[in-house]
């Protein structure tokens, strides 16, 4: 038990900038303290202890503000941030070395008792603040899902979940020191060059739209040198695209 703890401080201490040391983490940190007494509302929800295991819950969600479902397995070295609001169901299955953000949901979509009903989180996971997980499903070892982000499908390893429906970023390639910092911490779920694949395509279709304007003018200056009258629609000098790239940005 107290190996399990050491390493949980540890890992807490790696992860959190604002951890000075292992004795602020012990008795300062709600994220551990709620991990700490879901592993004893489990063992008693596992040993047939159904009661006594839903109330060391209920005893843990007044005092961190967290609500980890006695029948939810955790991982080691989960790291809970501020933690407040965070809701995690019965079936759900968080991986090793995940970080939940405070106002999360892991929660389940159907009502049909003793079934799968909870997302599943691999390894290394990251969840950012505000964000749902609903459904039985996989969230793949090094995903990330940004903050106040909607999931309600499966979510492809390595790969990052934005928006609301999430839409899925596949991982890129990037050079090995910006892959290294990645696994180890990505605050709040956020990773550089991360931006949304919505806004990603409206900007493509806008530079498309704006090469297109160029080669038009081109071919209209080509047709007036030949002697051949082209008439101009009015408007088409209104369009400024790097107005519309700011507007979606």
């Amino acid at each position: 038990m107290f190996n399990r703890l050491r390493e949980d401080i540890t890992s807490i201490i790696a992860r959190d900038p604002a951890a000075r040391n292992g004795w602020e983490v012990l008795t300062c940190y709600p994220g551990l303290h709620a991990i700490v007494l879901h592993r004893a509302a489990s063992f008693c929800w596992r040993h047939h202890l159904k009661w006594f295991g839903r109330f060391i819950a209920y005893l843990a969600r007044i005092v961190t503000g967290i609500e980890i479902h006695p029948g939810a397995t955790i991982g080691r070295r989960v790291f809970i941030d501020h933690g407040f609001g965070v809701v995690i169901g019965e079936t759900a299955d968080v991986g090793d070395d995940c970080t939940i953000y405070q106002g999360v949901t892991l929660g389940g979509t159907s009502l049909n008792k003793g079934t799968k009903r909870h997302p599943t989180l691999g390894t290394g996971v990251i969840i950012g603040a505000g964000a749902q997980v609903l459904g039985s499903f996989t969230v793949g070892a090094g995903a990330k899902v940004g903050s106040n982000a909607v999931v309600v499908k499966e979510v492809p390893s390595g790969a990052t979940a934005v928006g609301n429906p999430a839409r899925i970023i596949l991982k890129q390639d990037r050079n090995p020191q910006e892959e290294a910092a990645a696994r180890m911490f990505a605050a709040y779920g956020i990773t550089p060059n991360g931006d949304d694949p919505l806004s990603k395509a409206l900007h493509g279709l806008i530079d498309n739209a704006a090469t297109q304007e160029h080669q038009i003018a081109k071919i209209l200056a080509a047709l007036k040198c030949a002697g051949i009258g082209c008439e101009t629609m009015a408007g088409l000098d209104k369009f400024d695209p790097a107005s519309l790239n700011r507007m979606v940005e």
